[in-house]
């Protein structure tokens, strides 16, 4: 999406030729291959690990970093191989997501009307603020695993990147209808 944007407010007059259904699902294969792949290769290293005896995982939902602090194997390779999957599959795209931002941020400051610099913030401002969620949330879940061995406050902060940001999601851009908007203010005065 921050590319889509990027494209749409960067390159206005490109936009049907760079965004189109092919490269779509070109972006969409990647985003599915790389998702089985990482779910495999979690699986096959979750495999080879032994565990000791009746265990209980005090989560909402079996996380990996939560399987591997109940593991009684070494269990090196396995914290190796996620910091890796996150710096992959969750730092890179992060930091394009961010240039990409830059890039918009940029070419906002340029657009001499105010009315339509004000409707291309309002445009990156909700799908930012999603991505802030996401990543905050989620990137501190992964990256805190071994700093912090308290399971509740990692399972409030799981729910939070698994239930509420995908619930926050049609409530945050809906944001930008002038009729929700106004409807707010009625509800709230």
């Amino acid at each position: 999406m921050a590319y889509d944007r990027f494209v749409a407010i960067c390159h206005p007059l490109h936009y049907m030729v760079i965004m189109n259904p092919k490269s779509c699902g070109l972006l969409l294969l990647a985003s599915w291959m790389l998702s089985v792949l990482n779910s495999l290769a979690y699986t096959l290293m979750a495999l080879r690990l032994s565990f000791c005896t009746e265990l209980e995982i005090s989560h909402f939902f079996c996380e990996y970093n939560q399987v591997l602090q109940l593991a009684c194997s070494d269990t090196f390779l396995n914290y190796l191989e996620m910091y890796f999957a996150v710096g992959l599959l969750a730092v890179i795209p992060l930091t394009g997501i961010l240039f990409s931002y830059i890039k918009i941020l940029s070419s906002i400051v340029r657009i001499s009307s105010t009315g339509d610099r004000s409707k291309a913030f309002s445009t990156c401002g909700s799908h930012f603020s999603v991505i802030c969620l996401f990543y905050g949330t989620s990137l501190g879940v992964y990256l805190s695993s071994s700093a912090s061995p308290n399971s509740r406050a990692t399972a409030i902060t799981s729910v939070m990147y698994t239930v509420v940001t995908p619930m926050l999601n049609p409530f945050i851009y809906s944001l930008r209808n002038k009729d929700i908007k106004q409807s707010l203010r009625k509800l709230f005065n």
